[in-house]
């Protein structure tokens, strides 16, 4: 059987058009499978409708959070929540074509543990969108070592493919590069992205900005080195102003450059403080790990035949 899971945050009005396109492509080719619905916590009519298409579709189950945890979490849970021998993970709104489900279903079937989606093309964005996701994958590839400039959520996952990812213990898990990282027979589709039918997107450029700290530093240490690499640069500045501080008190020069050691001092106090920012940064990530809290807490769970339960994960 095959699992599509569709996390959804704010998408009651793509929620419905989801269900029936996905639903009806693979019930077409006679898949069988489930549609898993994670309503991560979202504020509209997603949990309703989520309701509604489960009770006509024996098909679709629906896992609601107790309130928004974000799109890894929801990603996470339906792992868990799957009871397929493969698993899609697709966004609700579409953007990512449907019937590349089928060509990935057709590679699991010839062997391939993994299937990623990759980007041919990245559909219209603004400017400064495409300029930080560039730089954002830049950074994650050369941290990884693994070539994630097409990258995407949109991919196929053998069972003993997730059994490996959920078995992981981080809480802060990037699915993105953590699905490509575990390794296993692996190949590609290629996709363009498709214009949003309706709704708006969900990531302001704030969130974006967070999205990509926050995944940069729960997968690699390699900020961290930007403190190193601080160092040596003040280390060789300091170098180089003392040798020209003591050849002039050699020559009998009169020390000057007030201005020259205010700079300077605050040139050092600025590294410092970023040193210790991301420091710090990293701290607090150790301690929101060990601290041993759910990536989520399901308030709400439907099946087919609208049977709910409560249960905290």
């Amino acid at each position: 059987m095959l699992s599509v899971i569709i996390p959804a945050y704010n998408e009651e009005a793509m929620l419905q058009k989801a269900a029936r396109v996905i639903g009806g492509l693979l019930s077409g080719q006679n898949i069988p499978h489930e549609l898993i619905f994670v309503d991560d916590g979202s504020k509209d009519r997603t949990w309703e409708l989520i309701r509604a298409q489960a009770a006509e579709q024996p098909q679709v189950r629906g896992v609601h959070f107790s309130r928004n945890f974000g799109k890894e979490a929801a990603i996470m849970a339906g792992l868990a929540e799957a009871d397929g021998d493969c698993c899609v993970v697709i966004d609700c709104d579409l953007q990512h074509p449907p019937e590349k489900i089928l060509e990935m279903y057709d590679l699991w079937q010839q062997g391939y543990a993994i299937v990623e989606g990759r980007k041919s093309s990245r559909g219209k964005e603004d400017a400064l969108h495409s300029i930080g996701a560039k730089g954002f994958y830049a950074l994650i590839s050369s941290a990884t070592g693994i070539d994630m400039a097409n990258a995407s959520d949109f991919k196929l996952l053998d069972r003993q493919a997730v059994n490996v990812l959920l078995n992981m213990r981080e809480r802060n898990a990037f699915f993105r590069a953590l699905s490509s990282w575990i390794g296993f027979k692996t190949t590609y589709v290629e996709f363009d992205v498709r214009e949003r039918e309706a709704g708006i997107t969900k990531w302001s450029p704030l969130s974006l900005v967070k999205y990509a700290v926050s995944n940069i530093s729960s997968f690699s240490a390699a900020p961290m080195q930007i403190v190193t690499v601080l160092g040596v640069v003040m280390f060789l500045s300091s170098v180089i102003l003392g040798g020209i501080s003591l050849a002039q008190k050699i020559m009998g020069q009169a020390l000057e450059g007030f201005t020259t050691v205010i700079l300077i001092l605050l040139f050092s106090s600025s590294l410092i403080m970023i040193s210790l920012g991301i420091i710090g940064y990293y701290i607090a990530r150790i301690y929101e790990e060990i601290k041993g809290r759910p990536r989520y807490i399901v308030a709400q769970r439907v099946k087919g035949a609208c049977h709910e339960d409560r249960e905290t994960v």
